[in-house]
């Protein structure tokens, strides 16, 4: 598809509504499922690491990766030690170069006190520098179970339609600043509030382009950039509703996102009440609207698409 659909209002509102109740459907399909249980429990079974953390793994992959000597970094979510790759299935090859991070370790010492005979104890803390690899520096260990499959999965069209120009105009009108940047593998993008600044990933595709901008600019018709908002505190309310706004608004203009966003909505909505997609559909719709709204062409652009 090149062209946008075009709808009349009653058509975007009952095609808009038709969005929600599949993409609600198929979200509640999804978390019930042995699929998204199994990759739950894998995913929960990496570490957490800190934040410098985060930066040293990436920074290093990224420099590993220019070199040729390991595949596509996976926003160091399945980064793991050399034990731990053995227990989920695989094996680190052989010759592969370790990242560097550093651990955290404490140990109790007892010193004996200069006044008399008893002990005093003291924590002593270190931080270790630990070897971990990335799973694309691993192969499967023959006779283990295949690793589950993240339902979450990039969209890869070579077409926007569009979308980001025109919502890049409508951001620039409301004061903001659009751009593009480097960012982690498997973040997509982000909209700051104080910054008034929406940012897309430069590496993704004009697919998923179209529909992270449309995420984005939905945190803002949503309210979820305002200072009012705290964003923290309800971030998987925010999540599921910028997603589910998303979808509908796509599938308005005749796209489909299901791949990605019934993925995206159900790992936000483990995290925020169960039933939030059905207790926030009218905000959902109203943003869904409102993103249609403003990218359906204008009579003489659409009668010209037509053509």
């Amino acid at each position: 598809m090149t062209a946008r659909m075009t709808l009349s209002p009653e058509e975007r509102k009952a095609r808009a509504e038709a969005l929600h109740e599949t993409i609600t459907a198929q979200v509640e399909q999804l978390r019930d499922s042995e699929q998204w249980t199994q990759f739950l429990r894998y995913a929960r079974s990496f570490h957490r690491y800190s934040l410098s953390n985060l930066c040293l793994i990436w920074a290093q992959f990224e420099a590993l990766k220019e070199a040729g000597l390991t595949g596509d970094a996976t926003s160091s979510s399945q980064v793991a030690g050399f034990r731990k790759w053995q227990e989920l299935g695989r094996q680190v090859r052989r010759g592969t170069k370790a990242i560097r991070i550093f651990g955290y370790a404490q140990k109790r010492i007892d010193t004996p006190d200069d006044d008399d005979s008893d002990s005093k104890a003291r924590m002593v803390t270190w931080f270790p520098v630990l070897s971990v690899f990335d799973i694309s520096q691993t192969d499967p260990i023959p006779g283990h179970p295949e690793i589950p499959q993240n339902p979450v999965k990039q969209l890869t069209g070579d077409v926007d339609l569009g979308i980001v120009e025109d919502l890049t105009d409508y951001m620039k009108e409301q004061g903001w600043t659009v751009g593009r940047e480097r960012m982690q593998e498997g973040m997509n993008g982000y909209a700051s509030g104080p910054r008034k600044h929406i940012a897309l990933s430069d590496s993704i595709s004009p697919a998923q382009s179209a529909k992270t901008m449309i995420h984005e600019v939905c945190h803002y018709v949503l309210g979820h950039t305002d200072e009012e908002c705290d964003y923290v505190a309800h971030r998987g309310t925010c999540e599921v509703e910028a997603e589910s706004a998303a979808y509908v608004a796509l599938g308005i203009l005749g796209l489909d996102s299901a791949d990605y966003s019934a993925g995206y909505i159900t790992g936000w909505a483990e995290r925020a009440d169960a039933d939030v997609m059905r207790e926030t559909a009218k905000r959902v719709l109203n943003a869904a609207q409102r993103i249609s709204e403003i990218l359906s062409p204008a009579p003489a652009a659409a009668h010209e698409l037509a053509a």
